[in-house]
């Protein structure tokens, strides 16, 4: 049974209503209340812990009694549970709500995405010269690597979360470091294909016109976009399910760094048609991806609130 685990710090005089809240829920198992014992801020410690499909309701009325402003609240996830009246619990109370996400979770694993250190723009760049190398020798395999290295999909999903919520100033830092970013990246590459052109340095096969990978990720079509959507579906339901990993960095980054790898290369070596086709594929792909981002986030938001309702339990703010 998923669970997390909620630590709270409450005024004195918020905590009577506060436990009262928890208590009163069935979801809500091992509460533990610790008058006076908590310092900075001062006040009651408070622990719980909560089967997930109650936890976005149960944490709305936390924070609508101002506990989040007038203490804190930290959720943990909880990776083993031994406990057999919560298998009971999460049987009779939730259904199929047990498995909902929590959405405070998810928000914060898209925050944690959506940060733009220097480190952002050096692996962006990193990639796009990865991905130059995997273009003028053919390699794919180089391809692959260049879209591990990639980062791009947090600001992307970033600016999904921003649009979904309606904040103007996530959208546009997103925006920002992603223009940054792809800016900075095709410079460096451009600049380092006109040292590989410089010095004859690109494949054979390439130089006699034979591209059999820059010609797949230059040649935007309906494909195209049936992968960035795809792409954009599955990026968002593994966040959701906390589901992450360098594999599904790569299924998602393979409509945006090579495009810009390619953009790079293709004018380094005065091939225009190819660089146009890989401009169109970039800034196509990106939009996708953040439109299905959020169409994606609002879907699942809307399905889970209906099972909430549908189990007598509110859905998601």
């Amino acid at each position: 049974m998923d669970m997390i685990h909620v630590r709270a710090v409450s005024p004195p005089d918020l905590t009577d209503r506060v436990v009262d809240r928890l208590a009163d829920d069935p979801c809500v198992l091992n509460l533990i209340v610790q008058p006076g014992a908590a310092r900075n801020p001062d006040g009651d410690g408070i622990a719980c812990d909560v089967l997930t499909g109650a936890a976005n309701e149960l944490l709305r009325s936390l924070r609508a009694l101002q506990l989040d402003r007038r203490g804190s609240i930290v959720i943990e996830p909880v990776d083993i549970v031994f406990s057999g009246r919560a298998a009971e619990t999460g049987a009779e109370q939730l259904g199929p709500l047990a498995r909902a996400p929590v959405w405070e979770q998810v928000e914060a694993r898209i925050r944690a995405e959506g940060r733009y250190p220097p480190s952002f723009y050096l692996y962006l760049v990193i990639a796009g010269l990865i991905g130059s190398v995997g273009i003028v020798t053919n390699s794919q395999i180089l391809i692959v690597a260049a879209m591990v290295v990639g980062p791009e999909y947090g600001a992307i999903v970033s600016v999904a979360l921003g649009i979904d919520r309606g904040d103007r100033q996530r959208i546009r830092q997103g925006l920002v470091a992603l223009s940054t970013g792809f800016l900075l990246t095709i410079l460096a590459t451009f600049l380092f294909s006109l040292l590989i052109r410089g010095f004859g340095l690109q494949s054979p096969a390439f130089d006699a016109g034979l591209r059999p990978v820059s010609h797949l990720i230059n040649t935007p079509n309906f494909f195209s976009v049936a992968v960035a959507t795809l792409a954009g579906i599955v990026g968002i339901v593994s966040l959701t399910e906390a589901r992450t990993s360098a594999l599904l960095g790569v299924f998602i980054s393979v409509t945006t760094i090579p495009a810009a790898a390619d953009l790079s290369v293709s004018t380094a070596f005065t091939s225009w048609p190819e660089a146009w086709g890989s401009l169109v594929q970039l800034l196509v792909n990106i939009a996708v991806l953040i439109v299905v981002g959020t169409a994606s986030l609002k879907c699942q938001r809307a399905i889970w609130r209906r099972v909430g309702l549908r189990h007598g339990r509110g859905g998601r703010r």
